[in-house]
């Protein structure tokens, strides 16, 4: 990591420097994607895990949240019929729940493959080979799998799953068996320094990746970490734009919990060179059951979603992820 860089993660919006830096990720941006922002929806289909993260209040230990599977034949309809017509991909997330991964992710991979061309990515935690073979084989394309924090000391303390070589290691796995993978960290957990994050950035350049991001950590109210404070959205910002420049062809989100910690944090992400925005599908009576911040969650419907495009001077891609990785698509064609 270039010390010009290193300084940059300083950078607030006080000064002009930080526009200036966002503005050249932006433009990097531009130049391989054009100003395509792909849409995605989310179907956060159930909150059992069997992990116990301390920053994360699905944690199993967390006795006090209601837990809930839901239907495929609920989620089928929804997807299938009534989706909304600016979604190009479908994101399939859970807590680390083995049952949901048989009765649920499967069944609902063969049909939206079946039925729809959407681009399908998963986020379902640590498998087993095998478990990420059945899935790629049922029709899925993407897999989400953050690092967190990319000091291995680090990442024990805050007792994310397993350790973060056997992490690096799936992540390894899942690319070389055909997976198109995005990793990430969080900006702002408890015990975290420069340096971590400085680790966390050097190491997620290095994965075979197709896609990145960075979150601002939110503190759960259900969790050991409840009195932390929020992270800071320039520095997560900031680490969007370094993102940008040191991997310009990789796809990068702006996540939902910018928008809770920061009124704009949405449309700066865009503006700083993400080029990924999710608007959020999940059933209205269970989304407060799937914690991933708080249960008052900012839900990224496709009005907000549609509106901080239009902010950042961008517009919604027409090509689903999927194809755009699988053709190489050009700025021009992704146009």
């Amino acid at each position: 990591m270039g010390r010009a860089r290193q300084d940059f993660l300083q950078l607030d919006g006080a000064g002009d420097a930080q526009h200036a830096f966002h503005a050249r990720a932006a433009a990097t941006r531009d130049a391989v994607f054009g100003k395509r922002v792909f849409v995605r929806g989310v179907v956060e289909v159930s909150n059992y895990c069997r992990q116990n993260c301390r920053y994360c209040a699905m944690r199993r230990d967390n006795r006090d949240l209601l837990r809930y599977r839901l239907a495929v034949d609920e989620l089928t309809e929804l997807l299938i019929h009534h989706r909304p017509p600016s979604i190009t991909d479908i994101d399939i997330q859970a807590g680390e729940d083995p049952v949901a991964i048989r009765d649920v992710v499967l069944p609902l991979v063969r049909e939206l493959r079946r039925h729809t061309d959407l681009g399908i990515t998963l986020c379902l935690g640590t498998l087993s080979p095998r478990e990420y073979d059945e899935l790629r084989e049922a029709g899925a394309d993407y897999y989400v799998l953050k690092i967190e924090t990319g000091d291995a000391n680090h990442y024990r303390q805050i007792e994310a799953p397993g350790t973060l070589a056997q992490r690096v290691d799936a992540i390894h796995y899942l690319a070389r068996t055909g997976w198109k993978v995005s990793s990430g960290l969080i900006v702002g957990l408890p015990g975290q320094t420069q340096e971590h994050i400085q680790q966390s950035l050097r190491l997620l350049t290095e994965l075979p990746l197709a896609g990145c991001s960075v979150s601002p950590f939110v503190a759960g109210e259900q969790t050991p970490f409840a009195s932390a404070p929020i992270g800071s959205i320039d520095l997560t910002l900031n680490c969007v734009a370094w993102m940008r420049l040191a991997s310009p062809h990789r796809i990068i989100p702006a996540v939902s919990a910018m928008k809770l910690v920061s009124h704009d944090g949405y449309p700066r992400a865009l503006q700083a060179g993400a080029n990924l925005t999710t608007i959020n599908l999940t059933p209205d009576r269970v989304r407060t059951d799937y914690p991933i911040y708080r249960r008052a969650r900012v839900i990224m419907n496709e009005e907000r979603v549609l509106s901080a495009i239009e902010q950042a001077g961008c517009q919604p891609s027409r090509v689903s992820m999927a194809e755009h990785l699988r053709n190489g698509l050009s700025a021009e064609a992704a146009s």
